[in-house]
């Protein structure tokens, strides 16, 4: 199965980069505050990241704060229509489907969790 992270970023102001495994990238978005039950998250899409962030945690080049790893596992289900994607995540933290819905920033994600995030 993919895989995906959440990393807590500091830089240039505190939030959260969900990123999916997608071929040889990281289809990323950026939360406003870390997932939460029920709760409707502001997200905002990045452009893909490099694989290295699957497993990285330290300071980010070019003087761009630093990352440090909030959830991680796998991932499936994704599905993509217009303004509309949806996917399954398994990690320790955030178990549950995602739906992200928007074609504008900011986006809406909004995820349904089993047990506390």
């Amino acid at each position: 199965m993919p895989r995906f992270v959440i990393l807590e970023h500091d830089h240039p102001f505190l939030h959260w980069d969900l990123m999916l495994e997608m071929g040889n990238a990281l289809r990323t978005w950026r939360l406003a505050a870390p997932p939460a039950l029920e709760a409707a998250v502001a997200a905002e899409p990045l452009g893909d990241h490099r694989m290295l962030y699957l497993n990285y945690e330290g300071p980010v080049s070019r003087g761009r704060g630093h990352v440090r790893r909030w959830d991680s596992g796998s991932y499936d289900g994704f599905f993509a229509s217009e303004g509309q994607v949806e996917f399954r995540l398994e990690g320790a933290r955030v178990r549950g489907h995602v739906r992200i819905v928007g074609t504008t920033a900011p986006l809406e994600l909004t995820l349904t969790v089993r047990g506390t995030p």
